[in-house]
């Protein structure tokens, strides 16, 4: 992988955090951590685990540890100290490389890290034959252990090198996606470091502070970030005049139509889409929204549709310790996203979730649909909209937002089978590592500090489920 990514002129500038870093300088930090980690006990074969925060120690100790031709994992710094020790605990990786906790400050796109490298007492040799090693995003339930191997990897570098619209050398991207998840590493970091195309990072990862990096640098500029970025930079009044942006693509998450139409009405550039998985990296892309709502596959990638199901043809299970297969089998991994393949052009359409996929007295209704609907409500910031017994809502109102406006505007676009039965007004919604909104009902129940707040529905129905009394 390193020769891969390492190569190219020594002088060229390659990352920028708060200083810019040459190729030169890149491969000095790598070969000081790759003596860090031998010293450490990591060996050919090895395996390790990074806990640090996005950083150049980050991506020093990644490139660092497949040099050695170690299997390499990577936890997210804002995991609690319990649950990286878990998530260490199902991993049983050799050595741990770690930092001071960085805090819950105002929020940075990179951090200055000290970093150790720590043999872990009991710690095994990689046990499979994958270079990389990264937990699910956990936004619907607990996280799955994928692997991907450094074919793959590679692989999927290429995928990016040939599609339209992603930037190439001499541009530059600026990410606010997470590296240790499939769109910031490989669309980020990896793809980057091949093609020649400049990385930065934002210090903040407000509004202000990302368009402040686009503004610091003259190269065509991408943003590369999740549709909770998009809400960020709308909530600039007024953007500078920043010749340099050329577009943005978001990963993760449905963009919904009325965020798109807003960002582009006031920004004036192209917002692309991106399909992926942790399993495989990107499968489809709309990078000019000329197909939108739907997207194209990815050059390589096959994807076809059963039962409402989207599945991607996979030679091997990615999924570590798992055999299920209910998420692969016979070659093809199971996305659990609803979608549509059309036949004659193989436009992709990804409908959701398929757990979004609920029948309320006998009628279907797709929570993403109740979703979309409750969070355009201008009364609403935020929503997840989740099925338990009954259907139920989540929302962050806006300042001058009340429970019965959002349950008239309900009422208004939504048949009465649709409607939420209960709606929770909460300060803040949880979201996972990557910006991803958690609909987890059991993380979502612990998430308002607000008190539950029945909907006029429910009333009704609990009304109509009183027996008189006389």
């Amino acid at each position: 992988m390193d020769e891969v990514l390492l190569r190219g002129a020594g002088a060229d500038i390659c990352l920028t955090f708060d200083a810019p870093v040459s190729r030169d300088g890149l491969r000095r930090q790598v070969a000081e951590r790759q003596a860090a980690l031998a010293a450490a006990g990591l060996r050919r074969g090895g395996s390790a685990a990074l806990c640090l925060a996005p950083s150049l120690a980050l991506v020093a100790n990644l490139l660092a540890g497949w040099r050695i031709g170690a299997q390499v994992a990577l936890l997210d710094h804002r995991l609690t100290a319990f649950e990286t020790e878990q998530a260490l605990g199902r991993l049983e990786t050799q050595v741990v490389v770690s930092a001071e906790p960085v805090g819950s400050g105002p929020a940075r796109g990179f951090y200055e890290q000290k970093d150790v490298a720590r043999g872990r007492p009991g710690g095994r040799p990689a046990r499979t034959p994958h270079a990389l090693i990264q937990l699910s995003s956990g936004s619907t339930g607990p996280s799955k252990i994928i692997g991907r191997t450094a074919a793959g990897l590679i692989a999927e570098i290429d995928r990016y090198a040939r599609i339209d619209g992603v930037p190439g050398a001499g541009e530059r991207i600026v990410s606010m996606a997470s590296m240790v998840h499939v769109l910031g590493l490989v669309g980020g970091l990896l793809h980057s470091l091949h093609a020649g195309v400049l990385l930065a990072f934002p210090r903040r990862t407000t509004g202000e502070g990302i368009l402040s990096t686009v503004a610091a640098g003259p190269e065509p500029t991408t943003l590369l970030g999740v549709p909770f970025h998009l809400e960020l930079l709308s909530w600039v009044a007024q953007p500078p005049p920043l010749p340099q942006l050329i577009g943005m693509t978001t990963g993760g998450e449905l963009v919904r139509p009325q965020v798109h139409d807003a960002f582009t009405d006031r920004y004036g550039i192209r917002l692309g889409s991106m399909y992926g998985m942790t399993e495989v990296g990107v499968i489809a892309t709309d990078l000019f929204g000329e197909n939108r709502p739907a997207l194209a596959p990815a050059p390589g990638m096959t994807v076809r549709e059963s039962g409402g199901e989207l599945l991607l043809a996979a030679e091997q299970s990615p999924y570590v310790g798992l055999d299920d297969p209910s998420r692969w089998s016979g070659g093809w991994l199971h996305t659990r996203d609803g979608g549509t393949v059309d036949p004659d052009t193989g436009l992709v359409r990804v409908l959701g979730r398929l757990d979004s996929q609920v029948s309320v007295g006998g009628l279907k209704v797709d929570l993403t649909e109740v979703e979309h609907t409750l969070a355009a409500l201008p009364e609403v910031a935020a929503a997840v909209v989740v099925f338990g017994t009954s259907i139920e809502a989540y929302a962050v109102l806006r300042e001058s937002g009340t429970a019965a406006q959002v349950e008239a505007g309900l009422a208004e676009r939504l048949a009465a089978y649709k409607r939420p039965r209960l709606l929770h007004v909460v300060d803040r919604l949880p979201r996972t590592a990557t910006g991803k909104l958690v609909r987890d009902p059991a993380v979502l129940r612990d998430a308002g500090r607000a008190a539950h707040r029945p909907s006029a529905q429910e009333q009704a129905d609990r009304k109509e489920n009183t027996p008189d009394v006389h």
